[in-house]
């Protein structure tokens, strides 16, 4: 009979607080370490004042374990935000799955017997490096999961596109706002990361009339897409200085500092990618410049959208459609108030969602 993974509740005291890592309370932080399949795993919750820590797994090829560690705090914190802003019944959470070991279904397996550890307390679903196969396995071993296949007419599987499609929907909020224009025809957008999220929303883009310029670290995967989107393709390390209207960022955070927004040459910042200002002073750089941010756990909410709406069983894909195409409505409102009050989006909207989560 198998052995259960080993879950080590790590102690409070050890997880940076608010501060310099823009960390806050979590609720919990567990390690995961399973000698059988190598598994080696950090979840964290960071709140569940609204209902089950609900936020994906993604597995990386982290540096160290304390890399993960900050990666997990981040991200789980930002599900708590991105939940309570697109008004789910959800708190929030993340797993990371450290690529110290080969990604075998033994693997997941052991990973699933955690989350079922949990009781219910973190709902996981597909994030980077993880599968729709993956996320079968998984819920071979707990039924607190989503992202699983499904049949026509319901929500289910890959969360990227409902990602991309709330994307679409903020960028189209913040063009109006912005630049004065019902549409992107014709607009000249720069898009960072071309997987799952990035190249469904490339595509959509294209097929709206934009121009577009795409990167990935992937070359080849961006050159493709280009070729049959008649965009063009720049190296990965050329793509935030392009001239262009709107800048997409729609692959890892931490993206936007001092020196890459200084070196922008966009009207708008909206992409899909979490976490993408380094630090907390950055949102505030971002606006002296004038350039308009989408606060990226607000518009790139579509997946966990997807993801809350087939784990509750509640919504037909009409349905969380509708839910997603709100972020642009949601996005144009915050905009406004930004306006109005001469704040920042980024400041104003982690106000509102730790209101919301019973942290302010």
């Amino acid at each position: 009979m198998p052995v259960a993974p080993h879950l080590e509740t790590l102690s409070l005291a050890h997880v940076p607080a608010a501060g310099a890592d823009g960390f806050d309370g979590h609720e919990a932080v567990h390690l995961v370490r399973d000698a059988t399949s190598g598994l080696h795993a950090i979840i964290a919750i960071h709140s569940t004042h609204l209902g089950p820590a609900a936020g994906g797994v993604r597995r990386w090829a982290y540096a160290s374990e304390a890399a993960a560690l900050t990666d997990a705090l981040r991200l789980s914190r930002g599900m708590s935000y991105k939940n309570a802003m697109a008004g789910l019944p959800a708190g929030g959470g993340k797993a990371v799955v450290l690529a110290d070991a080969p990604k075998t279904d033994a693997l997941l397996a052991a990973f699933g017997d955690a989350v079922a550890a949990l009781g219910g307390r973190y709902v996981t679903a597909e994030d980077v490096g993880m599968t729709e196969h993956d996320m079968v396995v998984i819920a071979g071993r707990t039924r607190h999961v989503a992202g699983l296949p499904v049949g026509a007419g319901r929500v289910g599987g890959n969360p990227g596109p409902f990602t991309a499609r709330g994307v679409l929907a903020g960028i189209r909020a913040a063009v109006r706002h912005k630049l004065g224009r019902d549409g992107v025809r014709g607009l000249h957008i720069a898009i960072q990361g071309v997987g799952s999220v990035g190249g469904a929303l490339a595509r959509a883009l294209a097929a709206a009339g934009a121009r577009l310029t795409l990167a990935d670290a992937d070359a080849g995967r961006a050159a493709t897409l280009a070729a049959a989107l008649g965009a063009q393709a720049v190296p990965v390390d050329r793509i935030m200085r392009v001239p262009a209207d709107v800048f997409s960022p729609n692959a890892l955070g931490a993206i936007l500092d001092e020196a890459s927004i200084a070196a922008l040459d966009v009207a708008i910042v909206a992409g899909a990618a979490n976490n993408q200002l380094a630090t907390p002073a950055d949102g505030a750089r971002l606006a002296a410049r004038a350039i308009l941010y989408a606060p990226d756990y607000v518009i790139n909410a579509g997946g966990i959208i997807s993801v809350v709406a087939e784990y509750l069983g509640e919504a037909s894909l009409d349905g969380v459609n509708a839910q997603v195409d709100a972020i642009g409505p949601r996005l144009a409102s915050l905009f406004a108030e930004a306006d109005a009050s001469g704040e920042a989006t980024d400041v104003l909207a982690d106000r509102a969602a730790r209101r919301l989560i019973g942290r302010q």
